[in-house]
């Protein structure tokens, strides 16, 4: 966060509060990966798995809000990418085939910084 002659923006700060509480959340709880691999075998007749599991209060605290941030992050990113689509940057180019472009939001040279962390992030 840099520092800002008028302070830190409190739209900011919520938003930092917001993600960092989703992370906090995230990294307490455990993962359902190895155990999906197992209950995906046990989808009865009606489509669903009969369980009982023993859920730790982080566990609990993750999974009520995960559907709410995960449409949150998925809104997100698609609005960020909506903002950082390549244009044509104009100019004279020695590749006709293969114009310079660069971010219509940001300007940066394409692919710009944004849209490749979230490629990144995305893609891990």
């Amino acid at each position: 966060m840099k520092d800002e002659p008028y302070g830190p923006d409190p739209r900011e700060l919520r938003l930092r509060d917001r993600l960092e509480s989703i992370r906090a959340r995230a990294e307490k709880s455990n993962s359902w990966r190895t155990s999906t691999q197992y209950l995906s075998r046990l989808v009865n007749r009606s489509g669903f798995v009969p369980i009982r599991a023993r859920l730790a209060r982080e566990d609990l605290t993750f999974l009520a809000g995960a559907r709410d941030d995960v449409l949150a992050f998925a809104e997100l990113s698609l609005r960020l990418l909506d903002l950082h689509r390549p244009q044509d940057a104009g100019g004279i180019t020695s590749d006709p085939d293969s114009p310079i472009r660069r971010c219509r939001a940001c300007m940066w040279r394409w692919p710009c910084p944004t849209f490749r962390t979230i490629d990144e992030t995305v893609d891990r």
